[in-house]
């Protein structure tokens, strides 16, 4: 074979071979909280993105301080690209620059999702609840409210709470009295702060805080505390391992999660592709099949069957005495709130 023909049949062979090759898609890293919750997410968004599209995708995890982020957003160096984030940490993150802003006509028109779910740096990914639970194997009947969460003589033994200001404050109002409509009336005057950790001074020796959803029922299970407040899809996903705790619905306060493109995501293509595909609804619909959370998207919400529709926060018998997370409060307010919060649980 002459020199030329040979040259000529070994580009026609390495033609083949690199068509025969995968084209790379991409790298994608996306960062949740971590737990049962994060599992749902790798099967419903995750797996089937990175399958879809071909996209190589690493996973991270967080207990929700934006501090690495800053940090990486200051010096340039960003390894994440797409985070679940919840909306006060998500409306103070944009206002800071911390998200890229977004086009929502990538995602889908708003109104084919929930109101709540538009932000400007955000699209809605779930809604989700804190409640009160308690392990029905060790008591035949446990507290039904947040009054009765706090009722030590009845009901002896720790409780559990998540490690902020936000929420606990509301639940200590919740358990003082004030109606779930009045709730942030009362908490944005100084006398409603002041009755609020006056309202948790009741029980403070007998509190364990928790920072992390896992963190909350391992608690529970292991009887370090007799009841706790929970994120319902943690209850939940450990009601479907085999556990027996208690989900009550009076009271709750409920909130939504997002995804957010970190500022100066080194993949953002790809991260924008990711939740086109996790705000679809094919997408949404599946994910409380795994985590019993709501989701935004309305066509996904019709589509989920009303056996598993009455187990979420969003069901309307559900929300008779819930209370809606205040994000602009919390916006306005969380910083002085948390710094006192944290002066007070360290006296």
């Amino acid at each position: 074979m002459s020199r030329s023909k040979f040259a000529f049949a070994l580009a026609i062979g390495l033609c083949a071979v690199a068509s025969a090759i995968p084209v790379k898609a991409g790298e994608l890293t996306v960062v949740g909280a971590g737990g049962v919750l994060q599992d749902a997410e790798r099967k419903a968004f995750f797996e089937p993105f990175a399958k879809a599209s071909g996209v190589a995708v690493t996973e991270d995890s967080y207990s929700g301080q934006m501090a690495k982020v800053r940090a990486m957003v200051s010096s340039g160096s960003v390894t994440w690209d797409v985070m679940q984030v919840e909306q006060n940490t998500m409306l103070s993150g944009c206002a800071e620059g911390l998200f890229e802003p977004l086009d929502w006509a990538k995602f889908g028109k708003r109104d084919e999702f929930l109101p709540i779910a538009y932000s400007d740096c955000g699209v809605g990914a779930f809604v989700w609840s804190m409640v009160p639970s308690y392990d029905k194997t060790k008591l035949k009947d446990g507290p039904k409210s947040w009054a009765d969460f706090w009722d030590l003589k009845t009901w002896p033994g720790k409780r559990g709470f998540r490690q902020t200001a936000k929420m606990t404050l509301e639940i200590a109002l919740l358990a003082d009295g004030v109606a779930p409509g009045e709730v942030y009336k009362v908490l944005a005057t100084r006398e409603g702060q002041d009755r609020a950790f006056a309202k948790l001074d009741q029980i403070k020796p007998q509190i364990l805080w928790w920072t992390t959803g896992a963190e909350s029922v391992e608690r529970l299970a292991s009887g370090d505390v007799a009841a706790t407040a929970a994120f319902n899809g943690r209850i939940s996903a450990a009601n479907a391992a085999g556990k027996d705790f208690a989900l009550q619905w009076d009271g709750q306060v409920y909130g939504i999660d997002y995804w957010g493109i970190v500022k100066g995501a080194r993949n953002r293509d790809n991260a924008e592709k990711f939740i086109a595909f996790a705000s679809s609804p094919a997408a949404q619909a599946e994910f409380p099949k795994y985590i019993t959370y709501g989701v935004t998207n309305l066509a996904a919400i019709g589509a989920i069957a009303p056996d598993l529709a009455r187990q979420l926060p969003t069901t309307p018998d559900n929300l008779k005495t819930a209370v809606a997370l205040d994000s602009e409060f919390w916006a306005d307010n969380g910083e002085a709130l948390e710094a006192r919060f944290a002066t007070w649980r360290a006296q």
